[in-house]
């Protein structure tokens, strides 16, 4: 009999061990195809740039396009977690497709760090949201900068476009609850789809209520086509983007047309204008002359998304470690209490300091007010 339970400790140790992995898995969904492509290439390319290993532990990635679709990205998710077996998920590109994701993560103890624009995939805060952390700015940030040139400038009514989903839906709201003390009124409120060719009544319904300025509301390609529409209706007043039209792309898209745009946007827009003593002015550099070695041309900032995500991974993991095996539910957990600790890191888009409330973490120096001009951005004044 003592035999026999000591050969059963032997195979229950033996079953443990075979739980863990030899090295850690981190799972990157993005958009390389489909209407968010402009968002999930710079991401895709950027994988090759995520650390390959942390301490003494090797990284594997193992990468799925979701081509843009909500449905795809929880097809994948769900590969992920229960075949590849992966220790925590980089992606979606996309607001939409986070928000899809919330339930299955929760249920699988998955941190996920996600790369996307809208504040819902954070707060409000609950057992869902708490393995989520977001690798850009939440849109509060942003609406801050952009309301204070408002302000500045006199601005007393606004017309508001925006997608018709998560991340759209969320820019009414945090503008709405933030125009309440300025004086400043959403006169005209209208939504499109992101594959869609043509926003001509959307446009001459905001035309119609004479705002002084507008606000477009949607991330990568689709931000172009609203202002686009506007200024060839001839509309004079000044047009606000949010950080979802952060790209170069954008300026290439919008050409002539989207000069004198005011959004808000990242160091990276600007790295050189942007004085030292700033710590993400050198992340920024880094990441911008690494993707550009690599690939041959200018990274979008929502390539830098994911490449915060991995200097979020190799804050976390070390301690992560001293806890548990990866391949295991408890490394999952520590990894997601590790990451939830991080502070004072420098990243491409600012400097993180995530807390059990915030798992944004940016403060002031991630958001820059920035313009186009003369077919390049360039800090607003």
């Amino acid at each position: 009999m003592k035999y026999r339970h000591l050969i059963s400790i032997a195979l229950a140790g033996f079953a443990l061990a075979a739980t863990a992995q030899a090295q850690i898995k981190i799972g990157v969904i993005s958009s390389n195809t489909g209407p968010v492509a402009l968002i999930g290439i710079p991401q895709k390319n950027t994988i090759p740039l995520l650390p390959t290993k942390i301490g003494d532990q090797k990284v594997e990635y193992v990468a799925y396009d979701d081509g843009s679709d909500p449905s795809a990205t929880v097809t994948v998710l769900k590969k992920l977690i229960t075949e590849d077996k992966v220790d925590a998920i980089i992606g979606p590109s996309s607001s939409p497709n986070a928000m899809a994701s919330l339930d299955f993560i929760a249920q699988a103890k998955m941190p996920m760090l996600a790369p996307v624009g809208t504040i819902a995939i954070v707060l409000p805060m609950d057992d869902k949201r708490r393995w989520v952390f977001k690798t850009t700015q939440n849109d509060g940030l942003v609406a801050s900068a952009l309301i204070k040139h408002m302000v500045k400038n006199n601005v007393k009514t606004l017309g508001f476009i925006g997608t018709g989903d998560t991340f759209g839906e969320t820019w009414h709201k945090v503008m709405t609850e933030m125009l309440a003390d300025t004086g400043i009124k959403i006169v005209a409120n209208e939504r499109f789809k992101r594959p869609d060719t043509s926003v001509t009544g959307q446009a001459l319904r905001v035309l119609s209520a004479k705002p002084d300025a507008v606000l477009i509301a949607a991330p990568g390609g689709p931000a172009v086509l609203p202002e686009v529409t506007l200024v060839d209706m001839n509309y004079k007043g000044t047009i606000y983007q949010t950080h979802g039209a952060a790209l170069n792309e954008f300026i290439k898209l919008g050409g002539k047309k989207v000069e004198g745009t005011i959004l808000g946007g990242s160091v990276m827009l600007v790295p050189n204008d942007i004085p030292d003593s700033n710590p993400a002015k050198k992340v920024a550099l880094e990441y911008i002359n690494a993707y550009k070695k690599l690939n041959g041309s200018e990274p979008a900032t929502f390539g830098g998304n994911m490449y915060d995500a991995g200097l979020l991974l190799q804050r976390a993991v070390p301690a992560a470690l001293k806890t548990a095996k990866p391949g295991t539910v408890e490394f999952r957990v520590a990894l997601r209490d590790e990451l939830e600790k991080v502070k004072d890191l420098a990243g491409t888009q600012g400097i993180y300091n995530m807390t059990p409330e915030d798992h944004s973490g940016f403060d002031e120096r991630g958001v820059e007010l920035i313009t186009v001009k003369n077919g390049a951005w360039a800090l607003a004044k």
